[in-house]
């Protein structure tokens, strides 16, 4: 036993490791900005390779990954149905996690006084919903879609990809496992970029200390005050109602009963897909049928981010504050359909979490996308641990949603007198 505990310790260090090595280059380039303001722009260059680097790949990867893992996606016959429900409820929640995150960005925004010397003028005018809808679905000609700016474009014409490879031989044909092999070479791709981040970073951060102040320390701890609290109201107000609305009555309890160890697991090894097995084991135990949670979890591991949701409205609230624009009622539309879009749809990605903030800048801050990407980053590094406990242990919540629709609104009291509850 003390031997599997120092492997969970090894593998909870090695997990977080990694993150803190990026917030303390954030802290330290802040430190280093504000005492030397020379210094830290005379090394914004550094920061810069990674941002074009990551520009660079950015098309290949989303391209890829998507179109990869619909082209290697078996479906039979109940499994349609519940990966329809399971789909459909993950963007209901999301959209609700945004609008909820929404409403506290008017109540508590995180960035009070614009930051110092940051053209607001520049930024350019937001999309209408119209225009939103006209780039999320075409760009004019193919090579228009090998373009940062037209990722939402990009990610439809990879999902057609993917299932017009599906039914072309989907795995066992040529083009499924060339993109397989690409993914895995992205992934990789992505892997080598990022040892080079906290050096980035640390330049990226001392630049903006150096020209912004302390204007950026006093923003984002606003902001992490906002959202840690948020997260584990979460839990024990949003859950407990999804529990019921698919369980029924006794569901709550139960829910409660399983949901601590996907928390925990989420929150130490800062990763959805390393849930995945807590998850099954623990709805199985909760009597939801076995192929309903080893469909929902693996697909919540790469589609649920709840957590993801509330960052995305967070990040594009504290953007426009730093810049000094309004975040106003009228964007509530465009904010929810991009954080349901950038989290839900980009969250599997490998590298995703980057590509989401392409989106975000892209559509929001399209002539601010050098100064908005690095600080839509750092916010997506300071709030990852709480969204990763959020988005995982929201899994298995969700499969109590999708068994209602699935073997009916009895289903818990079944298991109950068939002994499959714990």
């Amino acid at each position: 036993m003390s031997r599997e505990n120092n492997l969970d310790r090894k593998a909870v260090t090695k997990n977080y490791a990694f993150l803190a090595l990026m917030l303390v280059s954030m802290v330290l380039g802040c430190v280093a900005g504000y005492v030397n303001p020379e210094f830290g722009h005379a090394i914004k260059p550094l920061g810069t390779i990674f941002i074009n680097m990551m520009f660079c790949v950015v098309v290949p990867l989303v391209f890829a990954s998507i179109a990869g893992s619909i082209a290697n996606m078996q479906s039979r016959g109940r499994a349609g149905k519940i990966m329809t429900t399971t789909v459909v409820t993950f963007l209901v929640t999301g959209a609700f996690a945004a609008i909820i995150m929404f409403v506290l960005m008017k109540v508590f925004p995180p960035v009070l006084v614009p930051w110092n010397n940051m053209d607001a003028e520049a930024v350019g005018e937001h999309a209408t919903m119209a225009d939103m809808l006209v780039n999320f679905f075409t760009a004019s000609d193919f090579v228009g879609l090998l373009s940062r700016k037209a990722m939402l474009p990009l990610i439809v014409f990879s999902v057609l990809f993917g299932f017009s490879t599906s039914l072309a031989g989907g795995p066992e044909s040529e083009v499924g496992k060339w993109l397989d092999s690409l993914t895995n070479v992205m992934m990789n791709f992505i892997r080598i970029i990022t040892k080079y981040a906290p050096i980035a970073f640390f330049a990226i951060f001392a630049d903006l200390m150096a020209t912004y102040g302390s204007a950026v320390t006093k923003a984002y701890g606003r902001a992490m005050l906002v959202y840690y609290p948020l997260c584990f109201i979460y839990i024990f107000t949003a859950f407990p109602l999804f529990a019921r609305l698919g369980g029924g009555k006794g569901a709550i309890p139960v829910m409660f009963r399983h949901i601590a160890r996907p928390a925990i697991v989420s929150l130490g090894t800062c990763s959805s897909v390393a849930t995945i097995p807590t998850n099954v084991t623990e709805a199985t135990e909760s009597g939801i049928n076995p192929d309903i949670s080893k469909m929902v979890c693996p697909l919540g591991a790469t589609m649920h981010m709840d957590g993801s949701c509330f960052s995305c409205v967070l990040k594009i609230a504290f953007v426009l504050g730093a810049l000094g624009q309004e975040f106003s009622w009228s964007m509530l539309p465009s904010v929810v359909l991009v954080a349901v879009l950038s989290s839900v749809g980009m969250s599997g990605v490998p590298g995703g979490g980057y590509i989401g903030e392409y989106i975000i800048a892209s559509i929001f801050f399209p002539s601010q996308i050098e100064v908005a990407f690095p600080i839509l980053i750092a916010i997506g590094n300071l709030v990852d641990p709480p969204a990763t406990m959020i988005n995982s242990a929201g899994d298995y919540v969700v499969c109590f949603i999708v068994s209602r629709f699935t073997d009916g609104k009895n289903w818990l009291q079944k298991a109950r007198e068939e002994g499959r509850v714990r």
